[in-house]
């Protein structure tokens, strides 16, 4: 099993921080989403010296995430503009992969034009020798959708958040790897629970209801060989637990697991 965690949960952390504490407790990899107060990983200084810095550690970068979104932005022209960016950047690195999103939102609003712009976009990372993935995210969390979706297209996998499956269209693991399993490449876990209020939360791992432990088992059944990201949201949800407390307690539940 390959572990890492997004930097989107500790905002506050210098690259220093952000090694030591992968490096100490174990993490096969970090995934890039901003370091401090730099979110757009093509304009991180010195990230040629800190991947060559992670390498030589035995640490990968298995994906750089952007912020991008295809469906009703005002803006489409800055999407491909950040996605090539951020192609060019994983070419130089040697990065497999970068994360794009359908929608800005978790929550679903069905779209129409997600289909024309991840067809372009797919041939622009193509050039650079990266693989463009899409997150199981907003109307594409679920999985049917996804799995019509993604067939046609070439140079391309799915991001799966575990938690969009499960908590906005209420599937279980072993229907979502069903549906597309064959197309995963990347894997994202946090863990929540929904009050009586309808309010969501998100809990440290294994403290939620989100099946963490079977979505594991059902990729692990299919040769799953790509990384278990913590996505643990601090960048956006401050009052959440410190980094240091999450990301221990997220390798010491996952490797129980294993």
């Amino acid at each position: 099993m390959r572990l890492s965690f997004s930097t989107l949960g500790c905002p506050d952390w210098q690259f220093e921080d952000i090694f030591s504490i992968a490096s100490d407790l174990g993490y096969n990899g970090i995934e890039i989403r901003g370091i401090a107060d730099e979110i757009y990983a093509p304009k991180i200084k010195n990230i040629e010296t800190i991947n060559n810095k992670l390498q030589k550690a035995g640490i990968k970068i298995p994906i750089l995430t952007s912020g991008a979104y295809l469906a009703d932005n005002p803006d489409i022209g800055e999407a491909y503009k950040e996605i090539e960016d951020y192609a060019k950047l994983a070419q130089k690195l040697g990065i497999k992969y970068i994360r794009v999103m359908g929608e800005k939102t978790p929550e679903p609003i069905c779209p129409d034009d997600i289909l024309f712009h991840f067809k372009a976009l797919c041939e622009i990372t193509k050039t650079y020798g990266v693989e463009l993935l899409i997150e199981t995210n907003g109307f594409l969390a679920d999985s049917t959708v996804m799995r019509d979706f993604i067939a046609g297209f070439e140079n391309c996998g799915v991001l799966w958040d575990v938690h969009h499956t499960v908590r906005y269209f209420q599937e279980t693991p072993a229907y979502t790897v069903k549906n597309i399993g064959k197309f995963i490449k990347h894997t994202h876990i946090k863990d929540s629970v929904v009050g009586r209020n309808g309010k969501l939360t998100y809990m440290l791992t294994g403290y939620g209801d989100i099946p963490i432990e079977e979505a594991v088992r059902e990729l692990k059944n299919i040769g799953y060989d790509g990384y278990y990201s913590y996505e643990w949201v601090k960048r956006w949800a401050n009052e959440l637990a410190e980094p240091g407390v999450a990301f221990y307690q997220y390798i010491i539940y996952m490797k129980d697991l294993e």
